[in-house]
């Protein structure tokens, strides 16, 4: 199915959902559709990722934290991420994508997104954001903490996510051969 039109469902959806405060998990549930499968009828990996991203901004919307953020004329961008794979989800099953943000340090926002059923596990991932001005430039972390009313002190940032962000680092040229 088209990204915008699972989008504007999962607005639609959302009205009659739960309010969740932007610290809180969001469950976004999902069914696998035919435009989701590769050649051997499973998702695709790349499928994952854009299904992450309704994950992510139902977690903003059902916060009230994205009218916020248009407010101040910020956005969200992906920087990085890692994903693991554990089953296949295949066409037709329904799902849920548990989405939280775990942490935040002086640049970046850390989420983790988990594909389930039940409570089995069918894909884990981490994404590393921040949040960028519509005029240009990148928010200050202190900025995007303010609007959300402070950090929880049990959401500082793992350190082993400390340590992925640092050896994930591309680099700024590419090497001559």
């Amino acid at each position: 199915m088209n990204m915008y039109l699972r989008l504007l469902l999962l607005r639609l959806r959302r009205r009659r959902g739960g309010r969740l405060g932007i610290w809180d998990t969001a469950r976004t549930s999902l069914r696998v559709g035919v435009a989701d499968l590769d050649l051997l009828g499973h998702v695709n990996n790349g499928k994952y990722l854009t299904m992450m991203d309704l994950g992510r901004m139902d977690l903003m919307f059902r916060s009230g934290f994205w009218p916020k953020l248009r407010r101040e004329g910020w956005y969200p961008v992906v920087a990085g991420q890692t994903i693991s794979y554990r089953r296949s989800l295949k066409l037709g099953q329904r799902f849920d994508l548990r989405t939280r943000i775990i942490g935040m340090d002086e640049r970046w926002f850390y989420v983790e997104q988990t594909f389930v059923i039940g409570e089995t596990v069918y894909a884990h991932a981490i994404v590393r954001g921040r949040f960028l001005r519509e005029e240009g430039g990148g928010v200050d972390v202190a900025e995007v903490a303010a609007l959300a009313g402070g950090i929880p002190e049990d959401r500082r940032t793992p350190e082993w996510v400390e340590r992925w962000t640092e050896a994930s680092r591309p680099p700024r040229t590419y090497p001559q051969e």
